[in-house]
């Protein structure tokens, strides 16, 4: 099966979707496209052709409408101008109402059936007086989309500090669940400025590497274990899990290195 994958062009962000093409268009590169989503008609650019087998496919896949015409670009242009005019409205519309919401972004559906536009807010905001605002200015159905810090960083973009675009701005798909626990896993220090990305919550990064130092220290004892050595017993104050080695201070506070081998492991005694 051939997967298409492609970009909806009505928002700044670089999130890839994926759609099929049942009419068996002639296409390329670069093509704009409508699409049929479950929001309704989508205005799209085609990323790339994918070729792979039935068990690769993606979960959720839209279809390919047709082509777009000079005409269809032209009202995506119109329908990108007026959601832009619409979000400010919003703004100042929600500022009138004393309503906490920090808007983001806007668009219209190709078709204008619906108008949609995110916000975060640090609670729950009872927004119905301003959808029935908008919804009579605009005439269209109206959907206010609450979105989490997270989500607000994979739209807006930015450097990590490791000197890259942001994971979430430009690969990440889903976001999964991150603990303080896989920073105490790799040794990090607890520093939020450290561990923490620019949305405030924990790096999404911590993650890609959790699993590898979960594995490399099984061997290891525990930081701060009482183990038994060849010069008496100690207490394990650092590790080394790439040396595969580790520190233990004896009772004479003496500290002594310890090298493991990956079928021994030292006697653990707390």
């Amino acid at each position: 099966m051939k997967i298409i994958e492609i970009k909806f062009l009505e928002l700044d962000d670089k999130k890839k979707d994926y759609c099929y093409d049942e009419e068996e268009l002639s296409l390329e590169k670069g093509q704009k496209i409508l699409v049929e989503t479950k929001q309704g008609l989508r205005f799209a650019q085609i990323s790339d052709f994918l070729e792979t087998d039935e068990k690769n496919v993606p979960e959720e896949m839209t279809k390919i409408i047709k082509k777009a015409t000079f005409k269809d670009q032209e009202q995506y242009k119109r329908n990108r101008q007026e959601s832009k005019e619409a979000l400010k409205y919003a703004i100042r519309a929600a500022k009138d109402l004393n309503l906490d919401m920090h808007f983001l972004d806007s668009y219209y559906t190709f078709d204008r059936k619906q108008l949609y536009l995110s916000y975060v807010a640090d609670a729950r905001v009872d927004f119905r007086e301003l959808a029935k605002i908008l919804a009579q200015k605009y005439k269209t159905r109206i959907e206010l989309r609450q979105i989490g810090v997270r989500d607000k960083a994979k739209k807006v973009g930015g450097i990590g500090p490791c000197g890259l675009f942001l994971c979430c701005n430009t690969f990440l798909k889903d976001f999964t669940s991150v603990s303080i626990n896989m920073a105490k896993n790799q040794l990090l220090a607890l520093n939020p400025s450290k561990i923490n990305g620019l949305c405030g919550r924990l790096l999404c990064c911590l993650t890609y590497e959790d699993e590898t130092y979960t594995e490399l220290k099984k061997d290891l004892p525990a930081l701060g274990s009482i183990v038994q050595t060849k010069e008496g017993a100690g207490k394990v104050v650092s590790l080394d899990i790439f040396q595969r080695s580790y520190k233990v201070e004896l009772k004479n506070k003496e500290q002594i290195e310890v090298k493991v081998n990956p079928n021994e492991t030292a006697e653990n005694h707390s």
